[in-house]
């Protein structure tokens, strides 16, 4: 069995149905990313993954084990940082590693905030308040709490979604960094709308299907060594490849239910005879 299951997942919310009979299998330590266009339900189905979502069908497995709340061992990094504004970037990210090692003293919890700020660039700025950050920093921030917490599974809601190319592709690289680095290595759940970024982060992508009622498409591997540089993606042929693979089923797949709306509306409007 791999170590997170999904099998027939769905939910419906009210009367619309976002996802159908979704199935994934991600092995121990493995990367996955899974992309699609927007509003087609990748968030909602990285929250069921989770357990900050209940499905409304199918089953939902990490370690074997049922998915039942928030998953334990878990960590989640979202586009918007959700970091608490009144406490330090130290003091949110001690207040993580306090709920996950709550039997370590105050000196313990201290220290393995500061390593993991250091090991974002942060070192220096431990003591101030969010408001007090910039984007980059903040997203450093939450990065830093996500793995301070030591991880057996990391989930990324769009982790770089918000921020400018460049400081999006040097948050790359320290996710890049902070994965080798951990021992052993968390198992990584990413959504992201870039499928740049999946190939460059990526063990396999797979693509959500255009709403409603998505579902996955088959695994794209993505067999190139790792570290990665952002350059491979355009020189590389493998990279290349993966690349043109991904986009041509997203594309093949806004353009048909494109076509499935352009039907539905034909069929409703009346005709004068």
């Amino acid at each position: 069995m791999s170590f997170i299951e999904l099998t027939g997942v769905g939910k419906t919310f009210a009367t619309r149905e976002v996802l159908r009979n979704v199935n994934l299998s991600i092995e121990e330590g493995e990367f996955v990313s899974i992309v699609g266009t927007s509003g087609s339900g990748k968030t909602t189905l990285l929250k069921i993954a989770c357990g900050l979502v209940a499905s409304s069908e199918g089953s939902i497995r990490i370690g074997g084990k049922p998915v039942q709340g928030f998953a334990r061992g878990a960590s989640i990094v979202f586009q918007n940082y959700s970091l608490l504004p009144w406490l330090s970037a130290a003091a949110n990210v001690e207040l993580a590693v306090e709920s996950a090692f709550p039997e370590w003293s105050k000196q313990q919890v201290a220290d393995q905030a500061k390593r993991y700020l250091e090991l974002v660039g942060l070192g220096a700025a431990g003591a101030k308040r969010p408001g007090q950050l910039s984007g980059g920093m903040r997203q450093r921030v939450a990065i830093a709490r996500a793995f301070a917490v030591e991880p057996s599974v990391l989930f990324l809601d769009e982790p770089f979604g918000a921020l400018d190319a460049l400081t999006r592709a040097t948050l790359q690289t320290e996710l890049i960094k902070l994965c080798e680095a951990q021992q052993p290595r968390a198992t990584v759940l990413m959504i992201t709308n870039s499928v740049d970024e999946a190939v460059l982060l990526s063990d396999r992508i797979l693509a959500l299907g255009r709403g409603p009622a998505a579902s996955l498409s088959t695994a794209f591997p993505v067999k190139l060594p790792k570290p990665r540089r952002a350059d491979m993606m355009l020189h590389d042929d493998e990279a290349v490849r993966v690349r043109l693979e991904v986009t041509e089923f997203l594309t093949e797949n806004a353009r048909a239910g494109s076509k499935t709306k352009v039907q539905r509306s034909e069929a409703v409007i009346p005709v004068e005879v």
